[in-house]
């Protein structure tokens, strides 16, 4: 049975190979991407049944707006692929004052998957796309109050996207499914070249396990856990995610921040 997958920053990289394999199945993708240009040459290379559409994750706004957009035109999306994401960037502050790595990497995630969560069925699935970098979150950091350095950023909203996979699947446990990915460390995506400097392995590889998570039988039990694809197996997260008071704390922040972003910046 072919299924409608919405996939996050899905223009190059793991997103867009994910999105190809995908397509070629004959699943209808939404794409997501921040450029029109962009996302129209994606379409071109994904063919199959796709439809296009353009937001900037840094702001809560069009993350909204996404949302609307999507639900004017399905009654139903089977999938979502949190794939966006961003290690360096020139302005590392959001107009609303918060780290850009929390905003796309964290914020902007739970934003667009709380919006879209009724339109997912039981057997539905979230895909979130987690990290081997995690490292505790420093709420002072969340709130844009210190800032970090780049690994430190990513790092911290790896962490945080993979409690709130946790502690949101804790409410849903007649599903969807909701579960975190390390798609596999240095995997050669832009992403990498900027930041470590080398080509990186094979993107299918990642490619191939975010497909697994978003259709296969071994995530139709999984929600809540944390898929590390080095290892090729279920594994627990940095410990911090395990540690309930850290947990409830980045909860709180998450939702304190969404909160007020989504009331300050409504569609």
């Amino acid at each position: 049975m072919t299924k409608t997958i919405l996939i996050t920053g899905a223009t190059d990289g793991i997103g867009l190979l994910t999105a190809q394999t995908l397509a070629a199945e004959g699943h209808t993708i939404l794409l997501h991407g921040r450029s029109t240009a962009k996302l129209e040459a994606a379409a071109q290379k994904v063919g199959g049944k796709n439809e296009t559409y353009a937001a900037d994750l840094s702001r809560i706004s069009d993350v909204q707006a996404l949302a609307n957009d999507i639900r004017k035109n399905h009654d139903q999306i089977d999938v979502i692929i949190n794939n966006a994401g961003v290690l360096k960037t020139k302005d590392v502050m959001t107009a609303d004052g918060y780290d850009v790595r929390f905003m796309v990497n964290t914020f902007a995630p739970y934003v667009l998957t709380t919006d879209l969560l009724d339109l997912l069925p039981k057997d539905g699935r979230v895909v979130n796309l987690s990290s081997a970098a995690q490292a505790p979150v420093d709420n002072d950091a969340m709130y844009g109050r210190t800032q970090l350095d780049d690994m430190g950023a990513y790092a911290q909203s790896k962490l945080a996207i993979t409690i709130w996979t946790r502690e949101l699947a804790k409410t849903r446990p007649d599903g969807p499914v909701i579960v975190a990915v390390n798609p596999g460390s240095l995997l050669a995506s832009k992403m990498v070249k900027e930041g470590f400097g080398v080509a990186g392995n094979d993107l299918q590889i990642g490619a191939d396990i975010l497909k697994e998570a978003a259709l296969g039988a071994p995530f139709a039990d999984a929600s809540g856990k944390y898929f590390d694809n080095d290892a090729q197996r279920f594994a627990l997260p940095h410990a911090a995610a395990l540690d309930a008071q850290h947990s409830a704390a980045v909860m709180a922040g998450i939702t304190d921040i969404t909160t007020q972003l989504t009331a300050s910046d409504g569609v």
